[in-house]
C-alpha cells in the first residue's frame, strides 16, 4: 500500500502553539509521576478520531488505554450519562438507585462465573483488584496468595504487591501488602523453560512451589490476567487457564481474573476467559466498563460474596448513577455488536499487521486476540533480543504522523482502538505505522553511523 503523508491530517509542528502553552501551565501544577510519552493535548474525539487543541488530527488506537471502549463521546453514552445527570448526580452506596441495580443485575447474567454472582462497584481497576483481595482473604481465612511475573493490577498497596510489568512501578514503595510469591506467566514467544509446554512447565512451578516453599492450604488465591495487558500482551497457551482451574480446585484456593484491560469486548468476546471456557471465582473489571467515566467492579460467585457482612467494605462513590449509567449503555452495545465488530475487525487487523511482519525483520510477533493485539519488535539477532529503541522511536514518530500508540513489555506495540473502530481506519493506520516504522528505522540506522564515524575519528 502507497504511504500515506504525514501532514495529510497534521496542520502545524507537534506540539503546536496551544499545545506548547498548555504543557508549560500544566508542568507547574500537576504532578511529574505521569507516564507520558509525548506531548498530545486533546481537545475532542468522535469515535476513533481525536483533535488536539491545534486542530491536528489523529487515529487513537490507544483508546485512553483500553478505556474508550465505544469509541470518543458514543452519543448514546453521552445520552445516558445526560439522561442521569438531570436526575441526580450523587447518592452514596448507602442507598440505592435503578442504574446501580440494573448494572448488578446485567453483570450477573454476563459474568462468566458459570453460576449467580454479585458484583461489587468502585471507579477504577487497582480498587477492584484490592476489593477481590479482601474478599479472598475473608471468605478463605488464608493470607497468601500467587501471582505472575509481568502482571500489572494498579499501584494502590495491595494491588501493587502483584504488580510487575516493570520494577519503576514498585521502585521506592517497599513493603507492599506482605504474603505475595510471583511466578512466570506462560509465554510461548519467549519460553522460559526450554523443550516444554509453558503453560504446563508454569504449573509444575507453582506444584514444586507447593511442595517446598509455599504451604498450598495458606494461598487465598491466585490473580492472574487471562491475557497479559502491561507485560506484552501475551497470549497464554491453550489449557493453561484450565490447568491452573484444576489446581485451585485441588487445593481450595479462589481463582481470581483480572479482566480490567481484557473485559468488556476487548477480545471479541465479553470476557477474555470464554476463549478457554474456564470460570473464575472472582472477577474484576474497569477500563472499558463505561467508556470514559470512572468505573470499576468487583464480580464474585455469590455463594462467595454473600459472606460478607455489612459494613465489611464499602465506598463513597461506588455505584455513582452517571458511571453506572454509561456502564449500561456501554454493554448493552457491545452486546449489541460492537464485541462482534472487535473479532472481525481484529482478525482483519492482525492480519495487516502480518502482512507488515513479512516486510520488516524487526516484527518479531504479531499475537493477540479480537482489538487486544501485540506486536514485539526485536534487534536483528537470534535471540530476540527487545528493540526498546526502535519500539520508542516507532511511538513517536507514529504521533508525529497522526496516530496515537501505547507501548508494553520490553519493546511491545499495543493496539487496542475503540470496538466501534471500522477496517477503513484500521488500513489508514496501518499505513501510518508503516510510515513510522521506515522513520524509525532510518533514524535508528543514522544513530548508528554517526556514532562509528565518532568512534573512528
Amino acid at each position: 500500500m502507497a504511504a500515506v503523508s504525514p501532514r495529510t491530517h497534521i496542520r502545524t509542528e507537534l506540539p503546536g502553539p496551544r499545545a506548547r502553552a498548555m504543557l508549560a501551565r500544566d508542568a507547574d501544577v500537576i504532578s511529574p509521576s505521569y507516564p507520558r510519552d509525548y506531548p498530545f493535548v486533546m481537545s475532542h474525539g468522535r469515535g476513533t478520531q481525536v483533535w488536539d487543541v491545534d486542530g491536528n488530527r489523529f487515529l487513537d488506537f490507544a483508546a485512553g488505554i483500553a478505556v474508550c471502549s465505544t469509541g470518543h463521546a458514543h452519543p448514546r453514552v453521552v445520552q445516558a450519562v445526560k439522561d442521569a445527570a438531570d436526575r441526580f448526580l450523587h447518592i452514596s452506596s448507602d442507598y440505592w438507585h435503578e442504574e446501580m441495580t440494573a448494572l448488578g443485575e446485567r453483570l450477573a447474567r454476563l459474568a462468566p462465573m458459570g453460576e449467580p454472582a454479585m458484583s461489587f462497584f468502585c471507579q477504577s481497576g487497582t480498587e477492584a483488584v484490592e476489593a477481590a483481595l479482601k474478599l479472598a482473604r475473608h471468605v478463605t481465612g488464608r493470607p497468601r496468595f500467587i501471582g505472575f511475573l509481568g502482571g500489572f493490577h494498579g499501584r494502590t498497596m495491595g494491588s501493587l504487591a502483584f504488580t510487575s510489568s516493570k520494577y519503576t512501578q514498585q521502585q521506592g514503595f517497599f513493603a507492599t501488602m506482605p504474603g505475595v510469591t510471583h511466578v512466570p506467566y506462560p509465554n510461548p514467544y519467549r519460553p522460559l523453560f526450554a523443550g516444554a509446554d509453558q503453560g504446563e512447565a508454569v504449573l509444575d512451578y507453582i506444584r514444586m512451589l507447593f511442595e517446598r516453599n509455599v504451604p498450598a492450604s495458606e494461598v487465598a488465591a491466585i490473580l492472574v490476567e487471562p491475557i497479559q495487558g502491561e507485560g506484552g500482551y501475551v497470549v497464554p497457551p491453550d489449557g493453561f487457564l484450565a490447568g491452573l482451574r484444576a489446581l485451585c480446585d485441588e487445593h481450595g484456593i479462589l481463582l481470581i481474573f483480572d479482566e480490567v484491560q481484557s473485559g468488556v469486548g476487548r477480545t471479541g468476546r465479553l470476557f477474555a476467559s470464554e476463549h478457554w471456557g474456564v470460570h473464575p471465582d472472582i472477577m474484576t473489571l474497569a477500563k472499558g466498563l463505561g467508556s470514559g467515566l470512572p468505573i470499576g467492579a468487583m464480580v464474585a460467585k455469590r455463594r462467595l460474596m454473600a459472606q460478607w457482612k455489612r459494613g465489611a467494605h464499602g465506598n463513597t462513590y461506588g455505584g455513582n448513577p452517571l458511571a453506572c449509567a454509561a456502564a449500561n449503555a456501554t454493554l448493552e452495545l457491545v452486546e449489541g455488536g460492537m464485541a462482534a465488530n472487535a473479532a472481525a475487525v481484529g482478525a482483519h487487523f492482525v492480519a495487516r499487521l502480518q502482512e507488515l511482519a513479512r516486510d520488516y525483520g524487526c516484527i518479531g510477533e504479531v499475537r493477540g486476540k479480537g482489538l487486544m493485539i501485540g506486536m514485539e519488535l526485536v534487534e536483528a539477532d537470534a535471540a530476540r533480543t527487545p528493540a526498546r529503541e526502535l519500539c520508542d522511536r516507532v511511538i513517536t514518530r507514529a504521533f508525529h504522523n497522526g496516530l496515537l500508540l501505547l507501548p508494553c513489555g520490553a519493546s511491545t506495540l499495543r493496539f487496542m482502538t475503540p470496538l466501534n473502530v471500522t477496517r477503513d481506519e484500521i488500513d489508514e493506520g496501518v499505513a501510518l505505522l508503516r510510515l513510522s516504522l521506515d522513520e524509525a528505522l532510518a533514524g535508528v540506522v543514522a544513530r548508528v553511523s554517526e556514532a562509528h564515524r565518532a568512534a573512528t575519528r
